[in-house]
This record gives structure tokens, C-alpha cells and sequence, in this order.
């Protein structure tokens, strides 16, 4: 709207105003030639004050013979005049003499001198028979209109993005695990999509559900049949050689199956709550000082996030779990500004080469192949964590850390 208003008043500007103009004066420049020709066939003195009297009456003009002598310096000129140029040129073609002018000293009166053989001629003509000076009005009369119409045009298009800046609020709510609260607004098409993201989410809410009853009874089925295994195991006969075998082998199949239903599962159904890092953080630190392994927890501004506990603890967990499988000294540091948490688990182990940093994210990989079992995982406590740090809206990273080992930094937004 702006680029075809600016348009408009150019072509305005360069087709009416300026032509209008330029034909008025035009018309002003031939009666001063026409004068000029009169005074200079009829020189007599009684002469001018006839020619005086017809250009009064019948054109307009008030002319006066002045001694003869030089023309007046040039008069200060407005930066953007149409007449000024105009007439200048006018008085350049037509007449070709010394001229000098004068549209800023007299609000309505404009003053030319011409320097003629036997002295100056002075004619007064009125601004308006050289000037369309109406056309400023309609000028301003359309950009007034212009800003009206630009004005009405934002509060519309404010009132159509509203409901789309809205609707991606609650798609990015939703997509960090928060229930949102989103009706749809707007325009056809914006309902539309308002309406496919709401059919999307109950999809979305209504498979979740689903996965997570199959994993509970999957769940409820292999805990039953170990659960047997280990009364089995524990009514035998206690001199039976591979007892102590068949009873770790049986802790170790619980163990994994918790490790990957928990990554299966993931932290669906739990809702975000506000949750104290400093509590949380202290909780893990005596978790990992009971395992014998020295813990520091600093924690730096509002300690208080808005997260699924429950998962962002597990999370966290088992950060600080494999800083304490390969540590012997944890660091956990927590920071908070206006848009981020920013959650450092620092340890003094052995660490992880940079080309396989993003490897170890990846579900059931150990870089630690030549450990046993017991010592290496499952190798599914860094994809659950990635998992859930980037269902929150964030990510986990990992580095160097600055205690000699490895640095697993979670990032997840407020």
C-alpha cells in the first residue's frame, strides 16, 4: 500500500502538478512578452500608463517602468519549489532577457523584473495565475487517507497474526511436553490450521496413551515370568554351582528390561511443574557421595524451573550415573537466565574423543566394549537423557570437561 500510494503521488506530482503549473505559468510569461513588445513598439511616456491600465484590467498584472540599473541580487529560494524552476524556465524561453524573481517575499504576490533597453520593467501577479496552488490540499488530502487506510490495514493484519503467533505458541508449548490451552481464531484458513494442529495433538496425545499401556502390560508380563524365574532360583538348592551365575544373569535381565522400557516409555503422561534444581541437584549429589565419589553442587539464580520432574530428574541421573562409573570426582552446576536452564555435569574420568561424542547418544552403543556388563550399562543412559532434554524443548551436548574428563552440558528452555 505504502510503494502504490508513493506511486500515486509521483505521477501527481510529475502529470498534474507540475503541468498545471508549468501551463499557468506559461500563460503569465506571454503576457509579460506581450507587455514587453507593447512597451518597446509604444515607448512613449504616456504609453505605460495605458499598457498599466489594460494589464490591471484585462490581464491581471500590476506593472510599473522602473529607472533603468541593475537587478536586484537573487532572492533566497525555497529547497523544493515547483513555481521557482518553472517560471525561471518560462521567462528563460519566452522572453530571453535579465531576469530576477521573487515567490518567497510576498505570501500571495509574486514580483518578476525584466531588464529592458530603457529600464526595468516590474510586474506583481497574483500567486494563484502562476501556481496551482490548490494541489497541495488534495496532495495532503491523500496521504491523509493513505495513513487512515495504512492504519485500519495493521490493526487488521495485527488481528490476523495474533491468532497465528498463538497457534505457534501452543504447537512450541506443546512440543516441550506443556498442556496449552488453545482455541482457534482468525481468518478461515488460520482456523483451519488451528483446528488440524488440535486434530494432530489429541493423534499424537491418543498414541502416546496407547504405547504407554502396551509397554505397562509388556511391562507387567517379563516382570511376572523374572519374578518366577527368581522364586524358581530361590527354592533351589543352595550348593547348586551355577546359582550365584543364573541369579545375576537374572538381575541383569531386570535391569536392562527397566533400562528399555524406561527409554521405550519415555516420559509421557507426566505434566510440567514447577521444580526446585537445587533440591533435585542435592538429592543426586548424596546419591553419587553414597557410592563414594566427591560431589559439588553450585547452583546460580532462580533455582526454580519449569520441567516434568520426574523425567528431567531421570535425566540428570544418568548424567551424574555415568560421571560416577568413570569418575571419581563429580561436578554438577546449574545456571538459570530469563530463557534458559543450563545443567553441567563435570567428572575426572577417562572422558570421551571428540569424533565419537555424538556416537554415544545413539541407543545400546558402549565405547566401553572391553568393560563387562556391569561396568559398561546398557548403553541407553545417554539416548534417554538426549531424549527427554530435547522433549523438554532443549538438547544435551557433551566436552571437555575442565577436571580432565568429560563434560555433559543440558540446555533446556524456561
Amino acid at each position: 500500500m505504502v510503494i502504490l500510494q508513493s506511486v500515486l503521488a509521483y505521477a501527481f506530482m510529475e502529470r498534474h502538478w507540475q503541468t498545471v503549473t508549468r501551463r499557468l505559468s506559461a500563460a503569465v510569461t506571454q503576457d509579460i512578452a506581450a507587455l514587453i513588445d507593447v512597451a518597446e513598439s509604444y515607448p512613449q511616456d504616456k504609453d505605460y500608463e495605458t499598457l498599466s491600465r489594460i494589464a490591471s484590467d484585462r490581464l491581471g498584472l500590476d506593472i510599473e517602468m522602473l529607472p533603468p540599473g541593475p537587478l536586484p541580487p537573487p532572492a533566497p529560494k525555497p529547497f523544493f519549489s515547483i513555481l521557482d524552476s518553472t517560471l525561471s524556465r518560462e521567462i528563460r524561453t519566452q522572453i530571453g532577457r535579465p531576469y530576477w524573481i521573487d515567490t518567497v517575499g510576498r505570501s500571495n504576490i509574486i514580483e518578476v523584473r525584466i531588464q529592458l533597453d530603457k529600464g526595468v520593467l516590474r510586474v506583481l501577479t497574483r500567486r494563484s495565475q502562476a501556481y496551482a496552488s490548490n494541489s497541495h490540499i488534495f496532495l495532503m488530502w491523500m496521504l491523509g487517507t493513505s495513513f487512515v487506510l495504512l492504519s485500519i490495514a495493521v490493526i487488521f493484519l495485527r488481528n490476523q497474526i495474533r491468532p497465528i503467533l498463538k497457534l505457534a505458541a501452543a504447537a512450541e508449548s506443546f512440543g516441550k511436553g506443556r498442556d496449552t490451552d488453545f482455541r482457534p481464531r482468525g481468518a478461515r484458513e488460520v482456523r483451519q490450521a488451528g483446528h488440524a494442529f488440535i486434530e494432530m495433538r489429541r493423534r499424537i496425545e491418543r498414541a502416546m496413551e496407547q504405547r504407554t499401556a502396551m509397554l505397562n502390560g509388556v511391562s507387567h508380563d517379563l516382570r511376572t515370568i523374572l519374578t518366577r524365574f527368581k522364586l524358581s532360583l530361590a527354592l533351589m538348592d543352595e550348593d547348586t554351582p551355577e546359582l550365584d551365575a543364573l541369579k545375576k544373569d537374572v538381575d541383569e535381565m531386570s535391569r536392562m528390561l527397566e533400562a528399555y522400557l524406561s527409554f521405550a516409555r519415555g516420559d509421557a503422561g507426566e505434566q510440567s511443574a514447577p521444580t526446585d534444581m537445587g533440591w533435585l541437584l542435592e538429592e543426586l549429589k548424596a546419591d553419587a557421595e553414597r557410592q563414594g565419589h566427591a560431589t559439588e553442587v553450585t547452583v546460580s539464580g532462580d533455582p526454580v524451573a519449569t520441567v516434568r520432574p520426574d523425567a528431567f530428574k531421570r535425566c540428570i541421573a544418568n548424567l551424574v550415573t555415568n560421571a560416577v562409573r568413570h569418575g571419581n570426582r563429580i561436578a554438577i552446576t546449574a545456571a538459570r537466565d530469563p530463557r534458559w536452564l543450563t545443567i553441567t555435569v563435570d567428572d575426572d574420568g577417562p572422558g570421551v574423543p571428540p569424533d565419537h561424542r555424538e556416537e554415544v547418544f545413539k541407543p545400546f552403543v558402549r565405547l566401553d566394549e572391553a568393560r563387562n556388563v556391569d561396568e559398561g550399562g546398557t548403553g541407553l543412559g545417554l539416548a534417554i537423557a538426549r531424549d527427554i532434554a530435547r522433549s523438554h524443548g532443549g538438547d544435551v551436548v557433551l566436552g571437555e570437561s575442565p577436571m580432565g574428563g568429560l563434560r555433559a552440558l543440558v540446555r533446556v528452555p524456561v
